[in-house]
């Protein structure tokens, strides 16, 4: 248990670096005249690289060599979080008329905890998460199931 829990907590903090990264860029087009939705795309996307060498280095201590089908999978999860940001931005700080950077705390806060961290748990460092799980006796794999 305090493996995933270390799992989610670095991946926050990795999160955190990465979302300064895609606030900087945030902000800059906004205040440069960009629609919300493309700077949320362009923000999220830009802190990308950094999470990912935050997680896949620190947070699930994942020391493989980099291969197409990690980065790949980093990638889809990447794009898809930048999709999802773009869109929860159009309806939160567009629709709703949040201010902006209110608009991207809130939203960042959603799609990590639904989206991102469990697809990177599951898709793109699943052989780490499935060793810390094992060590702690839960098993990720469905195909393990008791059903």
């Amino acid at each position: 248990m305090w493996q995933r829990a270390q799992h989610l907590l670095t991946a926050s903090l990795g999160g955190i670096a990465g979302t300064a990264v895609d606030l900087g860029v945030l902000v800059l087009l906004v205040e440069h005249g960009a629609p919300v939705p493309v700077a949320a795309f362009a923000g999220a996307a830009s802190g990308a690289g950094v999470c990912f060498a935050a997680n896949k280095y620190w947070a699930f201590r994942d020391r493989s060599p980099l291969s197409v089908r990690q980065v790949g999978s980093f990638g889809l999860v990447a794009l898809t979080t930048a999709v999802i940001m773009a869109i929860a931005m159009q309806v939160a700080a567009v629709w709703l008329g949040l201010p902006y950077l209110v608009a991207k705390a809130l939203c960042a806060a959603a799609v990590f905890c639904l989206w991102s961290y469990p697809a990177q748990r599951r898709f793109v460092f699943p052989a780490t998460a499935a060793e810390a799980d094992l060590d702690v006796g839960l098993d990720l794999d469905p195909s393990h199931s008791l059903a």
